[in-house]
């Protein structure tokens, strides 16, 4: 059998020290890891559902509105607000008179 730990009695306790506090270090980032996981999860889980349309808003006094946009729509801008059906023709039509 191979063994390759050291022969006195003075080395093996700090090296027994020392392999615990690696399998410490070890644990610790298991359960680390373990937890971004679990809220990564519960996020998901609790994600509110993407809106079928979104209107973008406009700058100043009022927003008016700008665009309106598909809900998974990439070219949306930052300022934007969910908006039922009824909602995004009622606005495309308003923006179609303002032009």
């Amino acid at each position: 059998m191979f063994d390759d730990t050291p022969p006195d009695l003075e080395r093996l306790p700090t090296l027994r020290v020392w392999h615990t506090m690696w399998l410490t270090r070890i644990d610790n980032r298991i359960a680390e890891l373990q937890r971004r996981e679990a809220e990564r999860e519960h996020g998901r889980r609790v994600r509110p559902a993407r809106p079928e349309w979104i209107v973008q808003l406009g700058i100043g006094t009022g927003r008016p509105p700008v665009q309106v946009h598909a809900g998974d729509c990439y070219a949306a801008g930052n300022r934007h607000r969910p908006i039922d059906r009824d909602d995004a023709v009622g606005s495309w039509r308003w923006a179609g008179r303002r032009r």
